[in-house]
């Protein structure tokens, strides 16, 4: 019994990591609810969860909010863009579902398609810039390519990323599961999908204050200067 309770046995490192991870949900919901910051707060929740994966967690808080402060501007915009596509995709849905009209079928392919490829984006968009620093276009382009490069993980990642709102469409019983960990554990799961990913675009050997340009690991991206934020 004593071993099971010692701080360095796997049952109390299962406890802390779901601890840290309960901490994080509740920190990044909080900062989503002004409704402009959740892309910083989605970007601040990867980075968290991406030192968790990698076993170089520090304070959760602690990093979080540096995370959150570094990158407000950038994921602000980058979220207010992705809004704009969300409200675009709500309105067609809600015109082909009730608007008693009948549309063409590749109409409907192409919005689909295009709503598609739009969350395939917003899957690495905020984790790129959790990790690399560039402009907001080459971010979007980048989380684009690496999409694409890596499409199996990337189907897989998109399940996950709606696992939470088809839970609560089928019972509403999973609320304080989606409150506890709706968004960590499922941003903690696609860590350790992309962490290996983004490793191919890091210094072999990480120093800290050291910066790399992800396109010069990376030619295939070609979408500009990116530099690891890891600091």
């Amino acid at each position: 019994m004593d071993k099971i309770f010692n701080l360095e046995s796997p049952f109390m490192r299962v406890l802390s990591r779901i601890t840290d991870l309960v901490w994080l949900n509740i920190l990044t919901m909080i900062c989503c609810i002004p409704v402009v910051t959740i892309g910083a707060a989605l970007t601040a929740q990867h980075y968290v969860v991406l030192k968790m994966v990698r076993d170089e967690e520090g304070y959760v808080a602690q990093s979080f909010f540096k995370s959150f402060k570094s990158n407000l501007k950038q994921a602000t915009c980058i979220w207010l863009i992705f809004l704009v596509f969300i409200a675009m995709f709500a309105v067609d849905i809600y015109i082909f579902l009730y608007s008693g009209m009948e549309f063409p079928k590749p109409m409907v392919v192409i919005v689909c398609a295009f709503a598609v490829v739009v969350l395939m984006v917003g899957t690495y968009v905020f984790p790129v810039l959790s990790k690399f620093d560039n402009t907001v276009k080459n971010t979007i382009l980048n989380a684009f390519k690496i999409a694409i490069v890596n499409l199996p993980k990337t189907v897989v990642m998109m399940i996950l990323c709606v696992t939470p709102a088809i839970m609560l469409m089928f019972s509403l019983r999973t609320v304080p599961i989606v409150f506890l960990l709706g968004f960590s554990g499922i941003a903690y799961l696609c860590a350790m999908i992309y962490s290996g990913i983004f490793k191919k675009f890091e210094p072999e050997e990480e120093e800290e204050n050291f910066t790399v340009e992800l396109t010069e690991k990376a030619e295939e991206l070609d979408a500009g200067l990116t530099e690891d934020k890891e600091k």
